[in-house]
């Protein structure tokens, strides 16, 4: 026990001993891990806490808000825009960005998160989380704009995601390998539990929302029905299917012990690339399973070096085992 190491430790070596973040950075991080606790706590009381059922009124997207989607939104600008660490925020439930305050100092990154993914899931009690991604203000930006917040996955400095379970566990990359830490719920702080993580290259489990199979393009059926083929197919062995919808919790398992994420592209939307949005989603989730060895694609093309064209952009995603998404893009490829 008295070799523990609080996230507070984790991310000051980080910064002292291997040069990987700024102060600035390290400092924004543990105001992002104390907003994530905030939100846990509000999640755990559930019912008791009057934070269930729906808020009847629609974010941007035209989807219903959940009570908790607004309470996390809320938690996460008001413990980041004064403490100086910032210029801007954005968040999938916000129509635009959040300039910080005049009367608060201003400093040089950008915070996009998505408050309460899987949101669908809060009233019958599965793990449910808050992802998010920093930028660095472009230099020559004297006032922040939409603008400034388009950059691809590739300029991220720090990425995470927070998940709301059995356990509240939050999952961190600044670009030196992915870590875990777990909530000590006696002592209040995230604990390192797990460091260097790695997602094998293989895996017999893939996640997908099949009951969307007939709208789905040829690559990804192609792909499905041969995992569905099990031993006496092409592949050779028996798959299984997780689908959680909720994808804190989809990629988490992945993370922990392998398996493929998808959520294609399908023709009951044509014009949209896909359902994930790529600034708040896909792009901080990519890199961690980049970090962790694995790989994010869009089908074509690795989710990072996607360049967004506006703040609430779709896209369609796979990742996780590499060689499992590797196929994938071949069968894209060969359309």
């Amino acid at each position: 026990m008295n070799n523990r190491i609080s996230l507070s430790r984790y991310l000051v070596e980080q910064q002292r001993s291997k040069g990987h973040i700024p102060a600035e950075l390290r400092l924004l991080l543990e105001v992002v891990a104390r907003a994530c606790k905030s939100i846990s706590h509000a999640v755990n009381k559930g019912a008791l806490g009057g934070v269930l059922g729906s808020a009847d009124r629609e974010n941007v997207q035209g989807e219903v808000q959940k009570k908790l989607d607004i309470i996390a939104n809320e938690v996460l600008i008001e413990a980041n825009e004064w403490g100086g660490h910032l210029a801007a925020m954005a968040s999938e439930e916000m129509d635009s960005i959040y300039l910080v305050p005049n009367r608060y100092p201003q400093g040089e990154y950008l915070l996009l998160f998505d408050p309460l993914d899987g949101s669908s899931n809060i009233d019958v009690n599965v793990s449910i989380g808050t992802i998010f991604s920093v930028l660095r203000k472009p230099e020559a930006s004297a006032s922040v704009t939409e603008q400034d917040f388009l950059q691809s996955g590739r300029h991220q400095v720090a990425a995470g995601y927070c998940i709301y379970g059995p356990q509240t566990t939050l999952v961190l990359t600044v670009g030196d390998g992915v870590a875990m830490f777990t909530l000590d719920r006696e002592q209040g702080s995230f604990v390192l539990t797990q460091e260097n993580i790695t997602i094998p290259a293989d895996t017999k489990e893939f996640a997908i929302n099949m009951s969307n199979m007939r709208h789905w393009a040829e690559p990804v059926r192609r792909y499905i029905d041969e995992c569905l083929q099990g031993k006496e197919g092409p592949r050779g062995k028996d798959f299984n299917m997780r689908w959680i919808a909720s994808m804190v919790a989809d990629v988490h398992r992945i993370l922990t012990r392998g398996g493929v994420f998808m959520y294609p592209w399908d023709k009951r939307e044509p014009h949209k690339a896909g359902k994930l949005r790529l600034m708040y989603e896909a792009s901080p989730m990519g890199w961690i399973v980049e970090q962790a060895g694995g790989a994010a694609i869009n089908g074509q093309e690795r989710i990072l070096d996607i360049t967004p064209q506006h703040l609430h952009q779709r896209v369609s995603v796979m990742l996780g085992s590499k060689n499992e998404v590797e196929r994938l893009r071949q069968f894209h490829a060969s359309i």
